[in-house]
């Protein structure tokens, strides 16, 4: 491993991505600890610290940018605007003629795209930022009011603030996929939750030290951090390989074909999309029962929301519903078996026993069918991990759920690119028989 890491920086080319790619990771999460003009940044600490804050409204959206909306930095709202935004634009590409006619135009198709991507995420952040200037306006703790000047300065200000914050975020991811080595916008969400991760460990430590945490108790969960991480490393990376074969075919006096390959399928082609959409449509009642509740004392809102609330065996039943509903829907928008059986006959392609067209397409959704069922099985149950862990384990540590998924998907991206430069410098990669895909398809 010494030796690779040695040879990664013996190769000019790929010393100056790595390099460039920590610098702007580096500007990034400086720019996280500078707040937002006009917030009183110890009240705001206070209001977070309380035990009796309830922070399942800010949890995901806390997690995707790095903890920036509970320090109100310039970059509090995150890179969530583009994501958004991009998901939207994905899903409406399958529905909508002109997004679907954009996507198939190639390279000039993606820059529209792009463009409207950008705009989209103006017009998102815009309205995300008025909704955290209102919230910050009204929010008061114990160490004060969190806002001591409010007023239509403090909002303006605060929307110009932030937005421009999610377009520069926008601006240094590009730069990382442009000039640097890995996805742009995936490291600055990596960096972001992985920045979490050693006061957790210090936490950990301390409430061990102190004799809150039993020492047994702690080395079981850190046995379960390494089998649960090395288990959705396993299933991120797995696929089910259809084979194809390729009908020889002569043009002039070249023949053409003959050959055989596979499509792989993986196992969770929707990746962590199904957790954020689950997330997003199980906050939406939950939200109104905290509001409502809070204002009229009903018991009936009371009760909705402890259904609603994170270990709550209805909520369990309902999250894991969704996660594995959304990974249906999402996979089902991804890929289209008619397309891809279509596009094998095209190229006088097929499936060993299988007639080309409709019996192909058939085939291939049924493999779609059965190999997504165990995936969304899987990340459900590594989404709700984190609150069986408090609530049964009694260890206050935010491991897995989405921030694994996350971390585990972008590491790997980010070492397949390195091995692909190393092998193709003619050095040996991380692992000597090749699992990486990088390695597997030179």
């Amino acid at each position: 491993m010494f030796k690779t890491i040695a040879n990664i920086f013996k190769i000019p080319d790929l010393r100056k991505k790595i390099l460039f790619t920590t610098f702007i990771l580096v500007l990034y999460r400086l720019g996280s600890f500078i707040p937002v003009p006009g917030v009183n940044v110890v009240a705001l600490k206070a209001f977070f610290s309380n035990p009796g804050t309830d922070q399942i409204l800010f949890g995901l959206y806390d997690l995707f940018v790095g903890g920036n909306f509970q320090r109100a930095s310039v970059f509090a709202l995150g890179i969530m605007p583009y994501i958004t935004t991009s998901i939207v634009i994905q899903l409406l590409g399958s529905i909508v003629p002109y997004f679907e006619k954009l996507r198939k135009e190639g390279a000039e198709g993606q820059k529209k795209i792009n463009q409207l991507t950008r705009y989209g995420t103006v017009i998102i952040g815009g309205f995300n930022a008025i909704s955290i200037a209102f919230f910050l306006q009204n929010l008061e703790s114990t160490g004060g009011q969190v806002v001591p000047v409010s007023g239509l300065f403090f909002i303006i200000s605060t929307v110009i603030t932030l937005v421009t914050g999610t377009m520069m975020i926008m601006w240094l991811g590009e730069q990382i996929t442009e000039k640097g080595i890995g996805n742009g916008i995936s490291l600055i969400i990596f960096a972001g939750i992985i920045g979490r991760y050693p006061a957790g460990f210090w936490h950990l430590f301390q409430k061990v030290r102190l004799g809150e945490t039993g020492i047994i108790r702690t080395l079981i969960f850190v046995a379960l951090m390494v089998v649960v991480t090395a288990g959705v490393i396993l299933v991120t990376e797995a696929v089910r390989k259809i084979p194809v074969q390729y009908a020889k075919r002569f043009v002039g006096r070249k023949m053409y074909g003959g050959h055989s390959t596979y499509i792989p399928l993986r196992v969770n082609s929707a990746g962590v999309i199904p957790i954020i959409f689950a997330n997003s449509v199980i906050m939406f009642p939950r939200t109104i029962a905290m509001f409502a509740g809070g204002d009229s004392g009903s018991t009936f809102w009371v009760g909705l929301t402890n259904w609603l609330s994170p270990g709550h065996w209805f909520y369990t039943l309902i999250y894991v519903t969704l996660i594995v509903f959304f990974a249906y829907f999402y996979t089902a928008i991804v890929l289209n078996p008619v397309e891809m059986a279509e596009n094998m006959k095209r190229y006088g392609g097929f499936i060993p026993g299988k007639k080309p067209g409709k019996k192909t397409s058939d085939y291939i959704n049924n493999v779609i069918v059965r190999i997504t069922l165990p995936g969304a099985i899987f990340f459900a149950f590594i989404a709700i991990l984190p609150d069986f862990m408090v609530k049964w384990g009694k260890i206050d540590f935010n491991f897995g759920g989405t921030g694994l998924i996350i971390i585990v998907g972008v590491a790997l991206d980010t070492l397949q690119q390195i091995e692909s430069h190393l092998v193709m410098r003619h050095y040996d990669g991380f692992m000597k028989k090749g699992k990486l895909r990088g390695r597997s398809g030179r």
